[in-house]
């Protein structure tokens, strides 16, 4: 077997940024707008809560240097039942989300290529399969040959997509009309300003979500001081343009119009450039999908080949080829989610698919939460390894990102945490069935 090569900062950093920036942000200017003024106020609370979770995990990443990230810190700090029940809810997150990218990326290149289009008239639903299907088993294929070209593959795809974006930003907010900014009122004033900071907040915080993504690749780190470094600085990169590309489209385009485009970066960089640039922001959001659904595909290998070395799933997630690379775990991981894309072909069965995303956005807030319960519990174990004041500085980031996840938890509402729950149970079963394997092993002759 090769030695695996490293990931020095610069891929560390692009598979933060890279996992965050994914969809999400070209659709949710256009979604948050009836919110009026408090949506920037909901960036900004959105990014301090983050903050907490990127310098809770940064701190974790200089005590257990292990792969698997939340999973590592929550089977260190509670155990392996624990820690079992954040990998599978992690991992189960990681391959629906990555259809959802998918599904995004094909949709982006309908702009270009109509048969992809699914309002099209000359939509092919089995063509757009065909695609998606290219999509992740080749991003597969990218990760199999190791971390070092996935992350090179990374810094590409997040200059391509991070630039044009910074252009928008940089030509734009000299043109932003500040009063437009802050002067329209939420919903038409029929809720509080506190309630549509929090529905606001709510859906801002899913563009936050793989901060830690330098955490669970954390032995393949050329230096592990950069995966705190990385943490911390890709989450404030990313909540920097998070909220200055807001400030721009909501100053440039008038609040009636912006809730009603589909489109709200190509049109602001219509205002800005032209026509021809918004051509740009298509090729940006395409770029911008393979980033993240790349980096995502790491982490799908990556998680369970963490848990299956501590036992807690199937040997076989972590055998790795030549590259180092856990190839079974990638494939197992991908041939799920082509399953889960089955779903998109038949347009009955999309408020099923969708329903599948919100709840595994769900089964990534939970691990947050019970990683800053962790942290606490190894804070608690080991106070030696810091002196009073970073101590109590430690102690109160992982209560602010324990309350700050417990909130966001709260407030996916109580269908999705009911369904979410459930997703909890059915992993029990699953650990007794691998403990009972294990058992069995261990008693055959060697």
């Amino acid at each position: 077997m090769k030695q695996p090569q490293k990931l020095n900062f610069l891929m560390l950093i692009a598979l933060v940024i890279g996992n965050m920036i994914g969809s999400g942000i070209y659709a949710l200017p256009a979604a948050i707008a009836p919110y009026g003024s408090m949506a920037i106020f909901a960036w900004i609370f959105t990014a301090l809560g983050a903050m907490t979770l990127a310098l809770m995990f940064a701190n974790l990443s200089r005590t257990v240097v292990r792969t698997g990230g939340p999973y590592a810190y929550c089977r260190a700090g509670f155990g392996d039942f624990v820690g079992f029940l954040v990998a599978y809810n992690y991992w189960i997150a990681i391959w629906v989300g990555n259809a959802a990218v998918t599904v995004a990326l094909v949709g982006y290149l309908g702009i270009f290529f109509p048969f992809l289009n699914e309002h099209n008239l000359s939509y092919d639903p089995f063509m757009s399969f065909a695609v998606k299907l290219v999509a992740v088993w080749g991003l597969t294929l990218v990760n199999s040959l190791g971390v070092r070209r996935a992350g090179e593959f990374q810094v590409l795809t997040v200059f391509l997509k991070v630039f044009p974006l910074l252009l928008i930003i940089i030509f734009g907010l000299p043109m932003v009309d500040t009063h437009q900014v802050f002067a329209f009122s939420p919903l038409g004033d029929k809720t509080s300003s506190f309630s549509s900071l929090t529905s606001a907040a709510t859906l801002t915080l899913w563009s936050f979500i793989g901060l830690e993504a330098a955490t669970i690749p954390a032995e393949n780190a050329k230096d592990v001081r950069d995966i705190a470094k990385a943490t911390i600085w890709g989450t404030l990169l990313a909540a920097f343009i998070y909220i200055l590309s807001t400030i721009v489209i909501m100053g440039l385009i008038s609040p009636s119009r912006l809730r009603c485009t589909c489109a709200p970066f190509s049109d602001v960089a219509t205002l800005i450039f032209g026509p021809k640039f918004a051509v740009v922001i298509g090729i940006s959001a395409v770029f911008s999908c393979l980033g993240s659904l790349n980096g995502w595909v790491l982490m799908q290998g990556q998680i369970p080949m963490a848990a299956a070395r501590d036992g807690l799933f199937p040997k076989i997630f972590q055998k790795q080829n030549k590259y180092g690379a856990p190839l079974y775990g990638l494939c197992i991981s991908s041939v799920l989610v082509t399953c889960i894309l089955l779903l998109t072909i038949n347009k009955s069965l999309v408020a099923q698919f969708t329903f599948i995303i919100l709840l595994a956005t769900l089964a990534f807030l939970i691990p947050y939460f019970m990683t800053a319960m962790a942290d606490l519990m190894l804070l608690k174990k080991n106070p030696e390894h810091l002196d009073k004041k970073r101590l109590r500085r430690s102690i109160m980031i992982a209560i602010l990102a324990g309350g700050y996840s417990f909130w966001a938890i709260i407030g996916s509402g109580a269908e999705t945490v009911f369904y979410g729950i459930l997703l909890i149970l059915s992993s029990v079963p699953v650990y007794v069935l691998m403990l009972w394997q294990n058992k069995r092993l261990q008693g055959e002759p060697g």
